[in-house]
Formats: structure tokens, sequence, C-alpha cells
């Protein structure tokens, strides 16, 4: 039963009209908004739910390209690049002072802040088209573990006898009615229970494939694999150099959270600063994720040598024990759709604010009407049902869009975790151009180009591979 209704225009009026009375009390911030309740932990857990994606399973792939020499060497170097430019732009949450500035309540306002109107433009442009190939990277991921959980039942009851062969289209379905009903949680600060649970999940799946991989070695009693990765012969030069490229990607994108990093920290509240305990929590989940990443890497090539599968759960470098397998599988699932919902709510709450601001008069686009314990607005509802049928379509008509992300995600690598994190802070902490600071920044800036680059040619690469057999609506395994 509608008991209330209020406008986003109205709310937003509310806030401005908020005297510093009310903005100190235990409701409200210092900028008229609702307290925000995040702690240490919760933003530890929103970074480990938008970093480890069921991506780390590719790891061992990743390592078999480069070798034991170069993989674990990449694996630090990214990790270091990741936490210092992501402290960066922890500290361009406050313009000013860290604790009494002026708020920026995401990435691209932090952007129009610092930067201005032009490379707002250029980021959000950006960011937004990440976040849109992620959420469908995510629902490709989500389908091939549900329906690796049937097959691996398949080869257990049919003794490895049934090829076990299905369609992923129907898991694509299922993924996407489950983010349409997760999709009306309104805000970022309301999905904190979701993100701990999706973190909880991604390490359950990464501890079970790190287990099966020790188990394999220990079984084998042998390391496989060589120090420069997969030999000539084995692949051809080309594929050789493709490979390593995409390696080097899957690397560097495995690390990187910066497109949701200043969402979660306005989730964060104060005393003391957000930017403090932003920049400790990246300082734990970059050392957490990246000690995981490095060991099922390392002993899922240790385990397989230049075999390694793309994804040690669902490319069945494991079969057994079944039940162990499905398990991981369940929880690489329930992870994605924690981190569909992280990634994609920087851009619902971008629309819909875009929209409430070139429509204020539209009843259908700001009026919210209260039912109960939930506030219900139409334009969110079919906005956001839109956007999760669009992610859920567009892989089922286009298999091999994993690669095009993965150009998505190579072309957005270096502008959001490294070029705008650097400008931003170079304006905020105003270092003089051509000093020895102001030097070095853009080194490390130029030196992930082209990194960005590399990954870009290999990602391209496969997508010119893919298209050779392309089948729309075919996604068998």
């Amino acid at each position: 039963m509608i008991s209330g209704e209020i406008t986003a225009t109205q709310q937003s009026s509310l806030e401005i009209s908020m005297s510093p009375a009310q903005g100190d009390s235990k409701c409200f911030d210092d900028d008229g908004r609702l307290k925000r309740t995040g702690t240490f932990w919760t933003a530890s857990a929103h970074m480990i739910t938008a970093v480890i994606g069921s991506g780390v399973l590719s790891l061992a792939w990743a390592t078999a390209q480069l070798g034991w020499l170069a993989a674990p060497s990449f694996f630090l170097s990214f990790a270091l690049v990741t936490y210092y430019t992501s402290c960066l732009l922890a500290s361009c949450y406050r313009s000013g002072d860290p604790v009494t500035g002026r708020r920026n309540y995401t990435y691209m306002d932090a952007v129009q802040t610092y930067l201005g109107d032009f490379k707002v433009k250029i980021c959000g442009a950006i960011q937004y088209l990440n976040l849109f190939g992620m959420a469908i990277g995510y629902t490709i991921a989500a389908s091939i573990s549900m329906a690796a959980v049937r097959r691996s039942n398949c080869f257990h009851d049919s003794h490895a006898k049934d090829p076990c062969h299905f369609s992923n289209n129907i898991y694509m379905l299922a993924f996407g009615a489950i983010n349409i009903f997760f999709s009306q949680i309104p805000h970022f600060h309301q999905i904190s229970w979701l993100s701990i649970v999706a973190a909880v999940m991604s390490f359950t799946y990464s501890l079970i494939g790190l287990a099966l991989g020790i188990s394999k070695v220990a079984e084998t009693g042998e390391f496989k694999g060589s120090l420069t990765g997969i030999s000539i012969g084995t692949v051809t030069q080309t594929q050789k150099i493709w490979r390593s490229f995409q390696a080097l990607g899957a690397i560097a994108f495995a690390c990187s959270y910066s497109l949701v990093l200043i969402e979660i920290e306005d989730t964060i509240k104060s005393p003391p600063s957000e930017s403090k305990i932003m920049k400790k929590a990246t300082g734990l989940s970059v050392s957490v994720t990246t000690v995981l990443y490095m060991m099922i890497g390392c002993f899922g090539y240790a385990a397989f040598g230049d075999l390694a599968p793309k994804n040690l759960l669902t490319g069945f470098g494991f079969y057994n024990p079944f039940w162990l397998v499905n398990i991981a599988n369940i929880a690489i699932v329930v992870h994605l759709v924690g981190a569909y919902q992280v990634s994609c709510q920087p851009l619902f709450s971008y629309v819909e604010k875009h929209a409430a601001t070139k429509f204020p008069q539209s009843t259908f686009i700001n009026k919210e009407y209260n039912l109960k314990a939930y506030k219900l607005n139409l334009f969110r509802l079919v906005w956001r049902i839109l956007f999760v049928m669009s992610t859920t379509i567009i892989p089922m008509v286009m298999p091999f869009f994993e690669n095009i992300a993965g150009i998505l995600g190579a072309i957005g690598f270096w502008p959001l975790t490294v070029y705008f994190p650097v400008e931003m802070y170079i304006v905020q902490a105003k270092i003089p151009k051509w000093s020895s600071r102001w030097i070095s920044l853009q080194m490390l800036s130029v030196a992930c180009l082209i990194i960005s680059i590399v990954a870009a040619v290999g990602s391209f690469a496969g997508v010119v591979t893919d298209l050779k057999a392309y089948k729309p609506f075919q996604t068998n395994n």
C-alpha cells in the first residue's frame, strides 16, 4: 500500500536547506546526506568483491604464457602500481582539506573538480563503457560456471563417457533474472551485505582452486613449467606473442578497481578521514588479492604446465572431487551477482541523477513511492530492468564478447587506473611541473600506457580469431 511520496527534486531541496545543526545530527553527515555507516571492513569487502572476479581462475593460464620468471614479477609490479595509484585517487575524495573539504561523490565528480569539463566527458565515456562491458563479462562467466556444474555432474554420472555439451543461454537468462531483482537495490551503501557475502564466496572458490592445484602437484610430485612459459612448438611464435600480450593484460586488469573506488569511499563514515580509512582498506585488499593471485597462478601452472586451462574450474583442469568443483562454481555465481551490483551501481546512479537533472518536473523520473520498507521509483524500475536485459541478450548474440570486454578493459586500464588518478593528485597536491616527482609520476603513466596498448593488441587478436568461428546464440561448452 502506498503510504507517501517524495520527488528527487524535493529531496535535493531538503538537503540544500538543511541547517548545520541538522547536518551534525546523528542522522545526517556534514553534506546533509544520510549518515554514512561504512567501515574499514565494509570498504575492504567492497574492494575484494570488485577485484577478485572469476578471472582469477585464468591466472594459471596467464602464468603459463609468461613463465616462472616474468609472471610473478608482473604480479608484484601491478599490485604496487594499483596500490599506489589507488592511494592517490583516495586522496582526491575531498577537495582541499582531507577532513572538512567538499566531497566528490563519484569518480566523475572528482575528475570534474580537478581536471574540468573536457576530461570529465572522456572519463565518463571510458568508465561507463567499461562498467557495461564488465557486466556483460560477468554474465558470460556466471553462465559458464552454472553450465560447469551440470557438466561436472554429467561427467560423473556417465563416468566421463558422455562429452556433456550444453548451451549457456539458459544460464545467462537465469543470471539476468537474478540481477533484475538485486538491481532494484536503490543505492551503493545498501549493498554492503551483498559485498560481504560475495567476498566470502570469492575466497571460497579461489581457495578451492588453490587447494586443487596444490593437491595435483603433490599427487604428481613435480613442478611443471619453465622460466619462459609455453614453448614454441606447442604454439607458433605468433601465438606466443599474442598470448603473452593477453596474459599481461589479464594480470594488469585483475588488480584494478579504480572505476568504483571513489564510490566505495563515499560509503565510509568519518572521523577519521575517509581517505585514511580507504588507504588502509586498499593496502589490505591489494595484499590479500596479490598473495591469492600469485598462489593460484603459480600452483595452477605447476600442476598443468603448458596445458594450464583458461579456467581451472570450468575448463576442467579438475574433474574430481566433483562435489568440491561444484561448490566452487556455485560460489563463483554467487560472487558474480555481488560483483555485478558493485560494478553497475555507479552507472545506475549516474543515469538516474542525469535524468532527474534534465527532467526535474517529470513524475515518472522523480517521484518515489514509500512501500513500507522500500522506495519505489518507476524510472529506476524500468531503466534498470532494461539495462540488465541488454547485458543478458548481447552475450547470447555475441558469445565472444568476453574478448571485446578485454579490449574495453585494456583501453580503460591506463586512463582510469593510472592517468586520471595521477593527474588529479598533481593538481590537488600542487606538484610543480618538471619537478622530480612530477617526472616520476609521468614516467609511471607512460609505462602503464604501453601495457594498455600491448594488452589491447592481444585482445584484438583474440577477437579476430573468434570471428572466424562466429555463430550467433552458439555458446556451447
